[in-house]
């Protein structure tokens, strides 16, 4: 696979490599299949979101440009997602239109600076029993919010919190529109229809253009974009920068963090599709710089958060886009839509768009995975659900604050019982092979050593632990050979364990021999300064520490300078 230069536009390098009029024509195919795609997406998404169909549709132009110019993959194409729509309602529930614009700004200098950091990498670090349980959480908060849409509820508000939601729902069953519920399954079966004939056929779009003219034919009375939306304007709104204050910044900040982690999340997800379909490598952190670039703009111009979109990335490659070209195609072609069919979009049903929602909701909930994650073990399995209940109960921000705290204590516990302190008792113990014991005769450790080799790394979930064993030895011995060849990592919790157990060794006349350090853990007992503590007591390997040992033992007056200085 092709690795892509770091921090340089995928828009760039392809440029750079030859573009001839063979590209140009796929990528105009491309683009074109893939607006037509992302028309109802975008629409959707916004309404979702609690926003107008048009903020989603300048969102795709604004930032799918800039996502596709400025970004580190080649067919990544970007607009609104799901991902978001939880996020940007409750923005605009506490602090209006404004506040989500500035929080998209926010999240957009966020993006640049960690891609400019080069703290893509720390995305694939995020347990992926969390990223399951918050995306399904989401898919189930969206299919939710869609309900008194697709059932045409006569219902003045519903409120925000799931609970609350339902309870509504339920007690206002009487008050279905049949016409809207009717046309509502009509248009999910025609997508599930579409998606069972073929792929290749845009069933979103098809669902929406039958359902309109349905209702539009038979004189419908239900609710439609036109009804919802009276005064949806046409074309690219003028940019203008939002009206801020320091308090509302800071009351902002975690929704930006929210934003920014969720794009970052979601390019990865779709980055990583796309480099295995095509076979080039994209650059996350260029792709950060990319999307911080479009989000920034498409708060300017009164759009929505947005990230690059699974589905429609890989509609794009199916469509034989290669190059950035195609999503920059795929916005003149939505630009296109939204100066000349605004008109005819106001006629699309309100049901229609929440059958796209619905079906959108499915993809997102990978319940595939989802049980999948529940059957490998239980600490997967309360990451998952404890993310999923609080994305769904509580707070998006929240549960991945949670999940993502709780898998790393997991984790260190883990870690922890992994580490192994061995009491070694010959020379050649794990240093046999095909399982075979070591002899009696083989033992070479004198009477007065003793040794300890440590498996696995010392950090601070085990390194009170590691004092609290030595502290348990009624006698230590005259000398103690510390075996870290299979210590790869030492942190500063471990190394004050270290200065400990070398004070409690002084305590009881003991001389502490290391064997084998480790290139990490010596630079962090250097910069510690412990290394001068241990002159001449760190050996190069098993051997040079026994010969040490023993050579130190026949000097008792040695070992007492070394262990009191004021006897030396």
């Amino acid at each position: 696979m092709k690795t892509a230069n770091p921090l340089v536009p995928a828009f760039i390098t392809c440029m750079r490599e030859g573009y001839n009029f063979k590209l140009f024509r796929s990528d105009v195919i491309a683009g074109l299949t893939v607006a037509i795609v992302a028309l109802p997406l975008a629409m959707a998404m916004a309404v979702a979101s609690g926003a107008s169909p048009d903020k989603g549709l300048v969102t795709a132009v604004v930032a799918g440009f800039f996502i596709s110019f400025l970004g580190g993959s080649r067919v990544q194409i970007g607009g609104p997602t799901g991902a978001f729509v939880v996020v940007i309602f409750d923005i605009i529930q506490r602090f209006g239109f404004n506040g989500l614009i500035l929080a998209s700004i926010m999240a957009g200098l966020i993006l640049i600076i960690a891609g400019y950091a080069r703290l893509g990498k720390l995305i694939k670090y995020i347990p992926y029993p969390v990223i399951t349980g918050f995306t399904t959480g989401i898919a189930v908060i969206i299919a939710s919010s869609q309900v008194k849409d697709f059932l045409g509820l006569q219902v003045d508000s519903v409120p925000a919190d799931f609970l609350n939601k339902w309870y509504v729902y339920l007690s206002n069953l009487d008050k279905v529109t049949y016409s809207a519920l009717a046309m509502g399954a009509l248009g999910l079966a025609t997508i599930i229809v579409c998606k069972k004939i073929s792929p290749k056929i845009p069933s979103y779009l098809v669902s929406i253009l039958l359902i309109s003219a349905l209702a539009y034919g038979f004189s419908m009375d239900i609710e439609t974009i036109g009804t919802r939306f009276p005064s949806l304007p046409t074309g690219l709104p003028s940019p203008v920068w939002p009206e801020f204050s320091l308090k509302q910044i800071r009351a902002l900040v975690p929704s930006a963090f929210t934003i920014a982690f969720l794009a970052g999340i979601e390019a990865l997800l779709s980055a990583v599709v796309a480099d295995g379909l095509i076979g080039h490598k994209h650059s996350l952190n260029q792709e950060l710089v990319g999307q911080g670039v479009a989000n920034i703009a498409s708060g300017i111009f009164g759009g929505i958060p947005a990230t690059g979109a699974i589905a429609r990335t890989a509609t794009n490659i199916k469509a034989g886009g290669r190059t950035p070209v195609a999503g920059i195609f795929h916005a003149i072609f939505l630009l296109i839509f939204l100066y000349t069919a605004m008109d005819i979009l106001a006629f699309i049903p309100m049901a229609a768009l929440a059958a796209v929602l619905f079906m959108v909701s499915w993809g997102m909930s990978d319940l595939k995975h989802f049980t999948q994650i529940a059957k490998i073990s239980p600490s997967d399995r309360t990451i998952l659900f404890l993310t999923f209940a609080l994305t769904v109960m509580v707070d998006l921000t929240v549960a991945i604050g949670v999940g993502v705290t709780f898998a790393s204590l997991l984790f260190m516990r883990h870690m922890s019982r992994s580490v192994e302190i061995r009491k070694q008792h010959c020379k050649s113990e794990y240093e046999t092979h095909d399982g075979e014991d070591p002899s009696d005769d083989e033992i070479e450790i004198p009477e007065d050593v003793t040794v300890l080799q440590i498996n696995g790394p010392l950090f601070y979930g085990f390194a009170s632990e590691f004092c609290d064993r030595l502290k348990a030895v009624e006698q230590l011995p005259r000398i103690l050979i510390l075996r870290m060849r299979f210590m790869p990592y030492l942190d500063a919790s471990g190394e004050n364990s270290i200065e400990e157990i070398l004070n409690i060794c002084r305590q009881h006349k003991t001389f502490v021999i290391f064997s084998a350090v480790r290139p990490q853990p010596r630079k962090i007992l250097e910069r510690a300064g412990l290394h001068k503590k241990l002159d001449g007591a760190i050996a190069p390997d098993f051997d040079e520490a026994l010969k040490m040992a023993k050579k130190l033992l026949k000097d008792e007056d040695f070992i007492m300078k070394h262990i009191d200085p004021t006897k030396a």
